[in-house]
């Protein structure tokens, strides 16, 4: 697999991006491990964080004006939220930006670490490390639809379930471009506008080219 994903991706070199001028950007780091099952990296938020709270999430955050670029950014983050060294990656890729529903610009990496690297949570902002096999998500059964807290209201979002965590939202919209990316296996993240409750249509009438 980690073959394919060289090979997939060798056109979308991990070059160290600068943010624009005046946007908010920020920088997310999809680390695979290196074995014939890869397995992805996840995090789960920490209940007290004001935004986001307890949802899954790659390891990454916002770049700050003290970072170089983009790529260190992904890396920083990497190594405060999870102890994941610069020097433990392989990177191979900068998949496409992406924005966020508050309009901030995210500039996926993957790469590729060993797979018994110890990871440890910073639980200021972390519940928890997981990771999930690489066969399991590409599975299309697996992807599912599952009521999650969409901005305080519950609503029918298509996700992963995995040991107990729920990958969806703008986590899974990056995964979901990188699974195609790599295997074409015509995965989608697009949520179905008769799932959501009317305060939500109401709230995003251009849904879904005002994704939420």
């Amino acid at each position: 697999m980690l073959k394919t994903i060289t090979e997939q991706l060798y056109s979308l070199p991990p070059a160290p991006l600068q943010p624009e001028e005046g946007q908010r950007e920020a920088a997310v780091l999809l680390a695979l491990t290196r074995e014939i099952d890869p397995r992805l990296v996840f995090t789960q938020r920490a209940q007290h964080l004001k935004n986001h709270p307890g949802q899954v999430a790659f390891p990454g955050g916002k770049w700050e004006q003290s970072d170089s670029s983009l790529l260190f950014t992904a890396l920083r983050e990497s190594e405060e939220e999870v102890a994941l060294a610069p020097s433990e990656v392989e990177l191979i890729a900068a998949l496409p930006q992406r924005r966020t529903r508050l309009g901030v610009k995210v500039t996926p990496y993957l790469g590729f670490i060993r797979p018994d690297l110890p990871l440890l949570p910073d639980f200021t902002e972390l519940e928890a490390i997981f990771h999930v096999p690489l066969s399991y998500l590409l599975e299309p059964q697996h992807l599912i639809k599952k009521r999650v807290d969409v901005l305080g209201t519950w609503c029918w979002m298509p996700c992963y379930h995995y040991a107990g965590y729920t990958i969806w939202g703008f986590t899974l919209t990056v995964l979901i471009d990188m699974l195609n990316r790599v295997f074409d296996v015509g995965l989608s993240a697009e949520v179905d506008r008769a799932d959501l409750p009317a305060e939500i249509r109401q709230q995003f009438p251009n849904f879904p080219e005002s994704k939420f």
